[in-house]
């Protein structure tokens, strides 16, 4: 692959993309338009029903963290957020990680209404999955490894986030000024190796820190996913890639959905960094293992209210 003068080039805009921002946009990604559209379509149209009916699948603990939170329950940095969504997760069977599987143990909890959801989001998640892995296989040979450094004990069987979300548009009461509580959601960064943004057309609210400290928008570029690098391929670069901040600002009047697909590595597995990147940084390990599901654990319940 990599003296394939065509991938090179992309090899080589990603290294630079992932060294320089930490945010890029993908094209040519091989997912249908179609498709891609309709998942934000479906979720406008679960958005729009009555909470009653929203609530029939409600997250909690029993759940496996897995269902729908309304306008304020998810917390960034002890903040609510001004957005509802619906978190699902790959599978977790009894028994499946031990100990460390136990508080993300469970299976999805779809809507029965709009019909079809549940089919096309997993249609939607087979898809955003194999992009992924092409994508790290791009940042593999950007990072001086092997096309399959990420797969095996790393994420050859990688775990996976979808959060689908609806941020509420503002409306000026009265000729007011704009309410000062508008963070969609507060400035973070994403937990695993990779991000999908699959985010509405026409509407500019996610911002990406810039290495300046500037607060800079990502708007959304139809045929395109916004992606982002998480905590986890910190890790494995030992710091020459860093999971950049970005928040969410949703300051138009127009009701914005985001599905958001996080693509992370093996559940189980101990992150180090690699030994390549250790010493493109300097010779010294900067961060020491982070079993993923343990990290991931530990945010979900810091986001979480009760």
């Amino acid at each position: 692959m990599a003296q394939d003068k065509g991938v090179a080039d992309v090899v080589r805009q990603l290294g630079q993309a992932c060294k320089e921002a930490g945010f890029f946009y993908v094209k040519g990604h091989g997912i249908p338009d179609s498709l891609v559209k309709e998942v934000r379509n479906i979720a406008h149209r679960y958005f729009d029903l009555p909470y009653e009916e929203k609530i029939k699948i409600k997250l909690s603990a029993t759940t496996g963290y897995r269902g729908y939170q309304h306008v304020g329950e998810n917390i960034t940095k002890g903040v609510p957020d001004m957005h509802e969504a619906i978190d699902c997760y790959k599978e977790v069977t009894k028994g499946m990680y031990g100990a460390l599987g136990e508080t993300m143990q469970g299976s999805n909890v779809w809507p029965s209404h709009p019909p079809n959801f549940k089919k096309l989001m997993e249609e939607y998640v087979n898809l955003c999955t194999e992009l992924s892995r092409k994508i790290m296989r791009g940042i593999a040979l950007a990072l001086g490894g092997s096309p399959v450094e990420f797969e095996g004990t790393r994420a050859g069987d990688p775990f996976w986030v979808l959060r689908i979300i609806g941020y509420p548009g503002v409306s000026p009461a009265n000729g007011q000024d704009m309410p000062k509580n508008d963070i969609g959601c507060g400035a973070h960064t994403d937990y695993g190796l990779l991000t999908l943004v699959n985010q509405d057309d026409g509407i500019t609210a996610l911002q990406v820190k810039n290495l300046s400290g500037e607060w800079i928008s990502a708007p959304p570029i139809p045929g395109t996913f916004v992606c982002n690098i998480g905590d986890m391929l910190k890790i494995l670069s030992n710091g020459f890639y860093e999971s950049t901040l970005h928040r969410v600002t949703n300051n138009s009047p127009i009701y914005r959905v985001c599905v958001a697909y996080f693509y992370e590595p093996n559940y189980d597995a101990v992150i180090e960094p690699l030994d390549e990147c250790v010493k493109q940084t300097g010779g010294t390990r900067r961060f020491e293992g982070a079993v993923y599901g343990k990290h991931l654990v530990s945010k979900v319940l810091t986001n979480f209210i009760y």
